[in-house]
């Protein structure tokens, strides 16, 4: 090839490489598809009795941090591919051949779609406490890759989930997030500050619950039980035992019985003031009737495990005109 028509082909490539990669920069040109069943945020798990499931979140006993991100997964469901690479395994965690000790890796690539080169490396991701179809070849992204295995038989009661971890242990946190979508229309609130306290110790930002075996956690999510209804409330994550906060400054109601069968979580309470008015359920407070503060102990959380064993427990919290909670809850993340 003539000298001339080789630099103007370098050029050329150069000048589309180098648009592609302010377009695509890597590790930031888009997030990482659903990974499992039921779970299509990949909402991180929050606090049980077992940790947390948070990047850098402490381990108890040995002054080490969790070195990738839990996310909630229950125990059978389906593992898809969070992106298109190569697999490799398989991955032992546990070296000790219990019920979950199983995983795979995948190397994959930020594609340059304009570009007809070979892709340079991007990402690189341990899926553990999974059993995959296959440990070696290639892998599209959002392809079934596995199932996840069962973590109840090994850790009774934990937030079942998949341990995703970088290669080189850095956070995967944001590219498990979901694109965000168009915000909400604005509505009025009846307070400055109008962000509600964090409900449950160790759960500071409020996360709802995910999808488990028994349903998801979000408002409206459907409920199968054969009459068509939608989920009236949101799941707040909450470990059983934990202790149970005021979201806002109020008058107390109750009790509130939300199953009227008298089992071990029937109990809940009702908070109306601050220009709110909301029912949280499935815990027991420190009294029915009075006066609360915003933040002041409500009670605490009952033992859901023992009426639904596995399931993610949870504060239902569910306005008393059955509108949406949701935006009250999130804003009062980081606060």
């Amino acid at each position: 090839m003539p000298a001339l028509s080789l630099i103007t082909l370098v050029s050329l490539v150069s000048t589309v490489f180098a648009g592609q990669w302010e377009v695509h920069p890597p590790h930031q040109h888009r997030r990482w598809a659903q990974i499992c069943s039921g779970n299509p945020n990949n909402a991180i798990r929050g606090c049980d009795r077992y940790g947390c499931g948070n990047y850098g979140a402490s381990r108890q006993g040995k002054g080490e941090k969790h070195k990738g991100v839990d996310v909630i997964c229950a125990d059978g469901a389906s593992v898809y591919a969070p992106f298109s690479g190569q697999l490799s395994g398989p991955i032992k965690f546990f070296h000790n051949g219990n019920a979950i000790d199983d995983g795979v890796k995948i190397t994959g690539w930020c594609f340059l779609t304009l570009l007809p080169l070979p892709s340079f490396p991007g990402y690189c991701v341990k899926l553990i406490c999974i059993h995959p179809i296959r440990y070696h070849g290639q892998i599209q992204r959002g392809q079934q890759l596995g199932r996840m295995l069962p973590m109840q038989k090994v850790f009774p009661g934990i937030v079942s989930h998949i341990h995703v971890e970088n290669c080189d242990q850095s956070d995967p946190t944001d590219l498990l997030r979901p694109v965000i979508p168009p915000p909400r229309p604005p509505r009025p609130y009846p307070e400055p500050n109008s962000a509600w306290a964090p409900v449950c110790a160790g759960n500071p930002t409020n996360e709802i619950r995910g999808c488990d075996k028994y349903g998801c956690g979000y408002f409206g999510a459907p409920r199968s039980n054969g009459k068509g209804e939608k989920h009236a409330g949101v799941d707040v994550i909450c470990s059983d035992g934990a202790t149970v906060y005021a979201p806002f400054s109020g008058e107390l109601s109750g009790p509130i019985k939300f199953f009227h069968n008298g089992n071990a979580i029937d109990d809940g309470i009702q908070i109306r003031g601050s220009g709110f008015c909301v029912k949280l359920l499935c815990i027991h407070p420190i009294r029915y009737q009075g006066r609360i503060s915003k933040g002041q102990v409500l009670g605490r959380m009952l033992p859901m495990q023992r009426v639904f064993p596995g399931i993610i427990s949870h504060i239902h919290v569910e306005n008393c005109d059955r509108s949406d909670p949701t935006g009250n809850l999130e804003r009062g993340k980081g606060r």
